[in-house]
This record gives C-alpha cells, sequence and structure tokens, in this order.
C-alpha cells in the first residue's frame, strides 16, 4: 500500500511541467547539462523533480538554502544515475548545505572509550555522506566543481558516488552489482588499481588519479567516479591498451570512447552507464597506467 502511494506520488512529479526559471539554473551551474540530448535532458528533469520533493534540505551555518542551490546540487545527484535502474537515492533523507568550508565540533571520546593517543583534531571538509545520515556538501565547493569538470573535482559526485557504495549496506568502494561475474571482475581490477595507487602515492608522485583515492577503497571509487564524469577523454587514453581488459562483446563501448571531442567523450561515459555498467568505471577506462603511473 505505501509503496503505491510512494509510486503514484513520484509518477505525479515526474509529469510536472520543469519550471523555466530552474533550467536556467541548471544551464549556468552544470557544464555537463549542455551535452545532453533532449531525452536525457527530459528524464533528468523528471528525476530531479522527485528527488527534489523527496529529500529534505536544511541551509546550514547562515545560508539562504534557495531554489539555485537546491536545483544544483540535484543536478548534479541525478545525472550520476542518468539512464540506470534507481530508486531515487533511498538512502538519502536530508542534504545539509552549508556556504563555504565547514570545521566539524571536535570530537569528545566517550566514556568508557580507551584513548591510547591524542584525539585527531577536526578537519576543514568540502562534503560528507553519512551511512545512515545526511549528504553535508558546501556550495562554494558545488558551484565551482559544478562549473569547471575540467579540473576533475566534483563534490557531489563524490560524496553522491559513496551514497551508491553504500546502498549494499557498506562502504567499501564496490556497489551493488548485477550478478558474481561483474563482482569478481570489480574486485580483481580495482583492488589491484587501488594498491597501485596506494604505492605509487606513497612515495609521493604525481598521480591521474587524485592521490586521495589511496586513503581506501571507498575513497578510491568516489575519486575515481569524478574523474570518470569530469574527464572521460583523459581516462580513455590510450585506448589500446585499455582494450584489454574489456569483457567481450564490448566493441560499441570500445568504439563510444575514441577521442572524438569533449561532447563524445561525455556521451561515452553516459552511454556505459546507460547500459547499468556501473562496474566498468574502473574496468574499462581506469587501468593500471592511467590510474597509477606518475605523469
Amino acid at each position: 500500500m505505501f509503496h503505491w502511494l510512494r509510486d503514484h506520488r513520484r509518477a505525479e512529479a515526474r509529469k510536472r511541467p520543469f519550471p523555466p526559471e530552474w533550467e536556467v539554473f541548471v544551464r549556468a551551474n552544470v557544464a555537463h547539462y549542455c551535452v545532453l540530448d533532449d531525452t536525457d535532458r527530459n528524464e533528468l528533469h523528471a528525476t530531479m523533480q522527485v528527488f527534489l520533493e523527496e529529500k529534505e534540505w536544511e541551509g546550514c551555518g547562515g545560508l539562504d538554502l534557495t531554489d539555485e542551490i537546491r536545483v544544483t546540487i540535484a543536478a548534479q545527484a541525478c545525472l550520476l544515475q542518468l539512464g540506470l535502474p534507481h530508486d531515487y537515492y533511498r538512502n538519502v533523507e536530508s542534504i545539509l548545505v552549508y556556504p563555504s568550508t565547514v570545521v566539524p565540533p571536535e570530537r569528545c571520546p566517550g566514556v568508557f572509550e580507551r584513548v591510547d593517543g591524542p584525539v585527531e583534531a577536526s578537519l576543514p571538509l568540502l562534503g560528507q555522506a553519512f551511512a545512515q545520515g545526511p549528504v553535508i556538501l558546501v556550495w562554494d565547493a558545488v558551484l565551482h566543481g559544478a562549473r569547471h569538470p575540467e579540473q576533475g573535482h566534483n563534490v557531489v559526485y563524490h560524496e553522491f558516488a559513496h551514497k551508491l557504495d553504500m546502498l549494499d549496506g557498506a562502504a567499501d568502494g564496490t556497489p551493488p552489482l548485477a550478478n558474481r561475474e561483474q563482482l569478481d571482475e570489480w574486485v580483481a581490477v580495482c583492488s589491484r588499481e587501488f594498491q597501485q595507487l596506494r604505492g605509487i602515492a606513497e612515495k609521493g608522485h604525481k598521480t591521474f588519479l587524485d592521490s586521495y583515492g589511496a586513503e581506501n577503497e571507498a575513497e578510491f571509487f568516489a575519486v575515481a567516479t569524478e574523474e570518470f564524469f569530469d574527464r572521460p577523454l583523459a581516462c580513455s587514453r590510450p585506448l589500446s591498451r585499455s582494450q584489454r581488459i574489456l569483457p567481450s562483446g564490448s566493441g560499441r563501448a570500445r568504439e563510444s570512447f575514441l577521442p572524438c571531442g569533449i561532447a563524445s567523450g561525455l556521451n561515452a561515459v553516459r552511454h556505459l552507464w546507460q547500459k547499468c555498467y556501473i562496474w566498468r568505471i574502473m574496468v574499462t577506462v581506469l587501468p593500471s597506467y592511467r590510474t597509477s603511473l606518475p605523469i
């Protein structure tokens, strides 16, 4: 009964006309929006309508939470799932937005907690995702990342990638996959890439992926997602070597990654996600010579 009501409410939200002023915000703030075709834009609009209605939004630190802020965040979060079967981030109930970099309160040890050393000081945050809690975002970082994908840093993609990862109950760098074959290949490729990235990062060399991805498997997945969406052409070169780890029957995917311009590259990203090959984020376009070798 409750599912029927929820589905009916979502269907009604998806049918509503997309407010023209919202499209102005998305066009001005989300660079990826301009490369979508009409079909994908309509689907993005419909998904955003549900996402904006279902989530609790709160401005923090004195931020006046405007429609521009909500719409800009929603567009990026929903773009991450465009073409995939999804449930509108069922594990996201609320989104807290701060105006600028936020430093969380200092953590105090529990009464029964044994402390063997100094408590680590809180570090400034641009975003944070909690397994059983909200997504925290910083508006100035959200806007900068959305307008400048060429820099390969997007806090919305990063934090919502964490929430996708957490859908199976664990933040371990492995989102829900369709079958055992995908899981086995994901684990084999990503474990190798993560270890190689960590080894190179520990030596202080610069890598294609941000060295923050060497912190743990969950951060590796989130950082790789940022690069995959923001700089797909850089991820895909050189194509001939990456083909060695592509599964059979993926000729169309290989062809779609030919370096034919930024719009083509982003379309290739969308193509893979539409085919539900989220696991190819690493398997297809992040072989070891790109993720780990010094640049």
